[in-house]
């Protein structure tokens, strides 16, 4: 099965398309809209919880040391915070389920 990268723009246009008189330039912004959020409210530390599709997070990456693959020299890596996403359980079955059918 041959994947395909679906963008912003892409993605905007999929959302007019399933909504009932909505332009293609104000699902963009909607769909810009929404991302800023989610990024703002995991910046600020708040978990965001999509029903059905995920839920975002910073989570904590500990400190570590790397190893610079040409020269083998360790390099050490400060803890820091990230963010993370979860997805929810029945977005999880849905591609399992639907990759399976692609397959065959």
């Amino acid at each position: 099965m041959e994947s395909t990268t679906v963008n912003k723009k892409e993605l905007a246009l999929r959302l007019a398309a399933n909504t009932y008189g909505l332009t293609p330039e104000a699902a963009e912004k909607m769909l810009t809209v929404v991302i800023e959020e989610i990024q703002a409210a995991v910046s600020a530390g708040d978990r965001v919880v999509l029903a059905g599709f995920g839920t975002f997070d910073a989570r904590e990456r500990s400190a570590r040391t790397a190893r610079n693959p040409r020269t083998g020299e360790e390099i050490p890596v400060e803890a820091k915070m990230a963010p993370g996403f979860k997805a929810a359980v029945s977005f999880k079955q849905r591609v399992a389920d639907e990759l399976k059918v692609a397959a065959k």
